[in-house]
């Protein structure tokens, strides 16, 4: 099967329309045409509907979608290893929640490369379904998230377990409803926790799933929110921010799986 038909493919899906698609890959929309029948010819199916307002996957389409992603995700890989720097010997592949990535991945994959500058390092954002296919196709060798991948291929640790505090950018103490409130979405265990602390019928009118941004909005246009003490440790020391008097404290656990397939090459998977 030619990647170059099923990189077509995948171009054709994200931008909706054969012309955009061939302006992206620099070739005539005759050759994407040609591409896509040859794909849909040796997979015996029809992938695409296409017309002149665009084009939209069929059921099959999307059932070989994931596929087509893992196909071109596993060629970029090999790509990669086959052209590792000079003195770099293999390459680690590692998916990161963007909530974990400030100050805490982070840290750690600096480590790494301090301890280990043999290993190149890809680090790609994902949740769990992401990072989970893509262990599971080998494209990638770690992840960290909020909870463990599980599986008799897979072997996980607690990475971290730190503290979520509410901070607002005046000082004041904890109230039923704050109307300049942030909600900041760690997961069903953190909604759950919520919502029972603070059981207010109010909903925020802003809500970030990456506290990073929620971080950086709250700087720049004041409010409150809870985010990790990590990230506003300085910030509290400098004034900027306010840990909010009175209010709950909740705990985010972080947790790092690793295919088994891996450990041969990166035995620190398994170090606390």
């Amino acid at each position: 099967m030619n990647l170059a038909a099923i990189e077509t493919f995948l171009a054709v899906t994200r931008v909706g329309n054969l012309n955009r698609a061939a302006d992206e890959m620099n070739v005539t929309q005759s050759a994407v045409t040609a591409r896509l029948d040859a794909l849909e010819q040796a997979l015996g199916a029809k992938l695409l509907n296409r017309s002149r307002k665009g084009a939209t996957l069929t059921k099959a389409g999307y059932a070989f979608l994931e596929q087509a992603e893992l196909i071109a995700s596993t060629w970029s890989n090999a790509k990669a290893q086959a052209n590792l720097p000079r003195g770099v010997t293999q390459l680690f592949s590692f998916v990161c929640a963007p909530s974990l990535w400030p100050k805490l991945s982070e840290s750690w994959i600096e480590g790494l490369r301090r301890d280990h500058p043999d290993t190149a390092i890809e680090i790609w954002t994902g949740l769990k379904d992401d990072a989970q296919r893509w262990l599971q196709s080998g494209v990638s060798d770690a992840a960290l998230l909020p909870e463990p991948i599980t599986g008799p291929d897979y072997d996980h640790r607690i990475f971290s377990t730190e503290t979520l505090i509410q901070v607002s950018t005046v000082e004041r103490e904890a109230v039923r409803w704050d109307p300049a409130y942030i909600f900041v979405d760690y997961g069903p265990a953190f909604r759950a926790q919520h919502a029972a602390a603070w059981p207010s019928g109010e909903t925020a009118s802003l809500s970030f799933s990456n506290p990073s941004w929620a971080h950086e909005y709250l700087l720049k246009h004041g409010g409150s929110a809870y985010l990790p003490e990590r990230m506003v440790r300085e910030d509290l020391a400098a004034g900027r921010f306010f840990a909010v008097k009175g209010s709950t404290t909740f705990t985010q656990r972080s947790v790092l799986s690793w295919r088994k397939a891996s450990e041969a090459a990166f035995s620190w998977l398994a170090s606390n």
